[in-house]
């Protein structure tokens, strides 16, 4: 078989990687299936991003990535005790080059534990390479890895692609250093960019009773005001929570937030329509989706028709969402979009979409359930604004925002029945409006969908 297509592989197909990979490399029951005591295993994310094409003002700072090494940091959900890591080149016109990558504890800023550190192979190699639009994952490796623990993994590059796949929104400092430096402990002196290139996810081998919620957002769920370096993004204080949580502390949360990201057309990255499939359903141990985004489509509006237009487009495209996750038994919730007046986005039509949108989201029978981010963020005296103590732009939370949305979340949502079998219910009214369920298919749009961006 072809490397690059059994990479590609096991990238895509985490049943195909887990039957056949796992028993050449590693030949060992307890790393493909079983643990010591006989229970049942799989593998379940404990963290990812989503991957796009790196705009220009986000690239690599001098001295770049080719014959260089880069040093970045991650804050995983879950713990266990093998991994395996997703590197990505999807957005990439030319081949990567990784001569060798290493995982290791993070001790703070660009210094790791030395005994930790561990060399990962793929297909048995040290060395990779990516051509254009492939993403490799490498072989298991044990590994002890605790909840919410910071790890650093380093990348020191060979040739690499002009243009870079990436995700510019990381919160989290990076640290590249000229030539070889794979084998440092310590990356002072480094050049630094707050930014995250080629790295895709990390899977953990954990029990079957484990399982992770992917949650698809825009710039909000990316971090936008949150604070750099201390991971307090909403998804890591709603995974902090679930771990603290008796009954749902084998829960691993997956933050697939772009910044700028529009659900139809436009905006920064992959629509959300068209990259769910791979950021969303098709991640290992997923058992429940939250779709939180459509504020920058909504915040293109101008007219009564628009608005109407794109409410019901915007509907569409959740209810496309919510089909394909439950044709894999995934649970989906949605998030309603929180208030943004005192934003340019803010017009009386951008807010009579949004007003429609929610309603919809709230509905049951549409979603499996409801966070209602809108009613917990939204200012008493008026409720078409966020609360002035958690915004700074009155759009995006600040860091006191995203800890009452991550902690506002029911728990009981990711318990018991709602990680079975789920399907759609009958709609109901919510605060007396009944809302129609034929709406355009977003995937094939007949009309152009305006957008104003929004920064990261």
């Amino acid at each position: 078989m072809n490397n690059s297509l059994f990479r590609t592989l096991q990238y895509f197909n985490p049943s195909f990687y887990a039957g056949l990979s796992l028993c050449i490399v590693l030949s060992s029951c307890s790393l493909f299936g079983q643990s010591s005591s006989g229970s049942t295993r799989k593998w379940v994310g404990t963290w990812a991003t989503a991957p796009q094409l790196v705009e220009p003002g986000n690239m690599p700072p001098s001295p770049g990535l080719t014959n260089n090494s880069l040093r970045q940091i991650v804050r995983v959900s879950i713990g266990g005790d093998t991994i395996r890591l997703k590197i990505s080149n999807g957005f990439s016109t030319g081949a990567v080059t990784m001569k060798s990558v290493q995982i290791a504890v993070s001790t703070g800023g660009s210094t790791i534990n030395a005994v930790s550190n561990k060399e990962l192979k793929f297909s048995g190699l040290s060395e990779v390479t990516m051509n254009a639009g492939v993403a490799v994952t490498s072989d298991p490796i044990a590994f002890t890895l605790t909840p919410r623990m910071d790890m650093a993994i380093t990348i020191y590059y060979g040739q690499t692609s002009a243009s870079v796949t990436g995700h510019p929104g990381s919160r989290t400092t990076s640290y590249i250093i000229a030539g070889n430096a794979i084998d440092k402990s310590d990356f002072t002196g480094a050049v630094t960019t707050d930014h995250w290139y080629n790295i895709n996810g990390i899977d953990v081998l954990v029990p079957s009773t484990a399982a992770c919620v992917a949650i698809l957002g825009n710039s909000i769920t990316d971090g936008r005001g949150s604070t750099t370096n201390l991971q307090n993004r909403w998804p890591d204080v709603f995974s902090e929570s679930l771990l603290k949580n008796p009954g749902t502390q084998q829960v691993g949360v997956l933050n697939m937030g772009i910044g700028g990201n529009a659900v139809l057309s436009g905006g920064l990255g992959p629509t959300a329509v068209s990259r769910f499939d791979r950021d969303i359903l098709n991640q290992a141990g997923i058992r429940w989706a939250i779709v939180f985004e459509g504020v920058n489509d909504i915040g293109g509006v101008n007219s009564a028709a628009a608005a109407t237009t794109r409410a019901n487009s915007l509907i569409a495209a959740y209810q496309q969402m919510i089909v394909k996750a439950h044709a894999r038994n995934i649970r989906i919730y949605g998030g309603t979009i929180m208030p943004f007046k005192g934003n340019s986005y803010y017009n009386q039509y951008s807010e009579s979409c949004r007003n429609t949108v929610n309603e919809w989201i709230r509905v049951k029978g549409n979603f499996d359930g409801c966070i209602d981010f809108d009613k917990v963020m939204r200012s008493p005296q008026d409720t078409a604004r966020i609360v002035s103590s958690y915004q700074n732009d009155g759009l995006h939370p600040d860091a006191a925002g995203h800890k009452t949305m991550g902690e506002s979340i029911d728990l009981n949502l990711f318990t018991g029945s709602n990680g079975t079998t789920v399907g759609v219910n009958t709609p109901e009214t919510i605060d007396g409006c009944a809302l129609a369920q034929n709406y355009p298919n977003p995937f094939n749009p007949t009309t152009a969908v305006s957008f104003q961006r929004s920064a990261l």
